[in-house]
């Protein structure tokens, strides 16, 4: 038996607002979390992560744990966190590479975990001549906004890799607009009057997920376990388990655990983990001067060259009713914003209050707060999590510009 490590380089250290909280490895790309893409194309589990050390203790349930010291075996799979592999199986070889660069190696002999951990090594620099080398296709995530970028095209390719064996085309009582495929895994309840268009892409339903009546699903879609969808049209999107999605909703990725339970347009946007967003929340995905959008992030203010781009919401990231948010934004994890004034494009996270007044979340009021939500999803917040969340909230970043 052998196990995939997944390693956070610098670069993946730096995807704010998620980097503080959880490793990349445990991002959505696509359809599935990148450690589900990578033991797909490897056909083996994870075992760990290898990140910031202020991320020692996470977890979540069916997460690999982030590694503290210690020594990786030989034979064991090192892969690269920011490298999203397509769902085919890769080939055998020992070391896999894509556009140049090497993204998983099989370690030849022991590797001490010491050095990797500051991020600085690459898995080029570990690979050895002489052994076999394939290529590997898939995604690579230069900046944190590619999640975005590549959204749609890994859904069109995921969808129907995942979906085979699945009962394909709209239920009984539904409508259908368009040719492609609709996938319902068993277990997946659809409502009558539910309308699946996949004009412009496929559409699947996990099992455990629910779309009520009138809910307008627009491919390519993903909709994970036990996870609702309900009025207005929601398009284009990846939505993790346990979420749920009421308005209309386009270009987004929720990783998972989320809320977006009222009216108001989210596009192009992605949601951490256990975010909650205020009835009336509204993002906004394109400026009015059609430009590329500019996005913070901790070495500055970037150019990302995208026309459209929502905001990005950081785990635990609560807004208040109302709330409007501009272009390119970003909220800090544990954020907790509110008010009739539009935010700043970034806030800081454990911040708490409206534009021109925020406080500091006191960690304890936060881990009350997170514990109590996730009870109500019938998630434990762990000692661990409390001792991880609480490194994070040491570790925590200031909005300089």
């Amino acid at each position: 038996m052998t196990a995939i490590y997944f390693y956070d380089d610098r670069t993946a250290r730096g995807f704010e607002p998620f980097a503080l909280t959880r490793p990349a490895g445990e991002l959505r790309a696509g359809a599935l979390l990148v450690r589900e893409r990578w033991e797909r194309a490897l056909g083996v589990a994870g075992a760990g992560h290898v990140a910031a050390p202020h991320l020692a203790g996470f977890t979540e349930p069916g997460a690999a744990s982030v590694v503290e010291d210690a020594t990786l075996p030989a034979r064991v799979w090192v892969v690269n966190a920011r490298f999203a592999p397509s769902l085919e199986r890769a080939t055998s070889s020992d070391q896999l590479m894509a556009e140049g660069e090497v993204v998983a190696l099989r370690l030849a002999a022991p590797l001490a975990i010491a050095e990797l951990r500051d991020g600085a090594a690459s898995l080029s620099a570990l690979a050895s001549t002489g052994r076999s080398t394939g290529e590997v296709d898939g995604w690579w995530m230069h900046e944190v906004w590619d999640y975005v970028r590549h959204l749609v095209p890994m859904l069109e390719r995921d969808l129907p890799i995942l979906g085979a064996g699945m009962r394909q085309g709209a239920p009984a009582g539904s409508l259908a607009i368009g040719k492609g495929a609709v996938f319902v895994e068993e277990g997946a309840v659809v409502e009558p009057m539910t309308c699946f268009d996949t004009s412009a892409g496929p559409i699947l339903l996990r099992a455990g997920a629910h779309a009520l009546a009138f809910a307008r699903l627009v491919g390519p879609l993903y909709v994970g376990a036990d996870s609702t969808v309900m009025g207005d049209r929601v398009a284009a999107s990846s939505i993790g388990d346990v979420c749920k999605v009421h308005g209309e909703l386009s270009n987004t990725i929720f990783i998972g655990h989320a809320n977006k339970g009222h009216d108001g347009f989210v596009g192009h946007s992605i949601l951490g983990r256990w975010v909650n967003l205020g009835a009336g929340t509204i993002t906004s995905n394109l400026k009015n001067t059609y430009g590329t959008v500019q996005l913070w992030t901790p070495a500055g203010v970037r150019e990302t060259g995208m026309q459209f781009l929502g905001t990005l919401f950081g785990d635990h990231a609560k807004t208040g009713i109302g709330l409007t948010l501009t272009t390119g934004s970003v909220l800090g994890a544990a954020a907790n914003v509110y008010g009739s004034v539009m935010p700043p494009k970034a806030v800081a996270p454990f911040a708490w209050g409206e534009a021109g007044a925020f406080a500091e979340y006191r960690a304890d009021k936060f881990l009350e707060v997170a514990a109590r939500m996730m009870a109500r999803r019938h998630v434990e917040l762990t000692e661990g999590s409390r001792r991880q969340l609480l490194a994070s909230y040491a570790a925590r970043w200031t909005v300089t510009s």
